[in-house]
């Protein structure tokens, strides 16, 4: 089964982490996905690259004109600057917490469980995240885990670029078998 029916949501602004983004985005789209950069800036958004900015993207559609019924996955790549700022924009808050609503899959990489956090949406969920955050989930009522790739009914998260390729793999995975009665917001 190839995806050309799947729409998919990436969300992010500047200072995403470059291969948490453009590795997923091609990768759904060899897979037959249409993709959409989603952001709270117009024009182009510039990733983190190592110890510097690096290749900037097209933002496809902003996140006040979107809505998470027009999509079948969420992709929520990392990177420090990028989640940090994002949490605080509640249009995007609101469209994250839509998918569990829905209970779509949503994908969430490195930093961007703070995102599942300031959505309200992770509490009782087994999760993993890069390292720096696992007090902040734990915190947040989740149950943290040192596993490349956690899947708990539809979302999917890992710890950092090194865990793409199993990444990648499940959010297809995830993307093929849609809805998950098990993803819910649970506030």
């Amino acid at each position: 089964m190839n995806l050309e029916n799947k729409k998919v949501a990436i969300l992010a602004t500047h200072g995403f982490e470059k291969s948490e983004l453009f590795e997923p985005y091609n990768a759904l789209k060899e897979e037959g996905a249409t993709v959409d950069i989603i952001s709270y800036h117009e024009g182009e958004i510039k990733s983190w690259d190592g110890d510097n900015w690096g290749e900037s993207i097209q933002v496809d559609k902003l996140i006040k004109d979107v809505k998470a019924e027009d999509y079948h996955t969420l992709v929520l790549p990392g990177g420090v600057a990028n989640p940090d700022s994002m949490r605080t924009n509640e249009d995007a808050l609101t469209f994250i917490k839509d998918f569990f609503k829905l209970s779509k899959p949503v994908a969430a990489i490195c930093h961007a469980p703070w995102l599942l956090i300031s959505a309200g949406v992770i509490e009782n969920r087994k999760v993993t995240s890069y390292k720096s955050i696992k007090d902040d989930v734990i915190n947040a009522g989740a149950e943290w885990v040192d596993e490349p790739v956690v899947v708990d009914e539809g979302l999917t998260t890992s710890r950092n670029p090194d865990d793409l390729p199993q990444f990648i793999s499940k959010v297809i995975e995830e993307l093929k078998e849609g809805k998950h009665e098990g993803q819910v917001v649970n506030a």
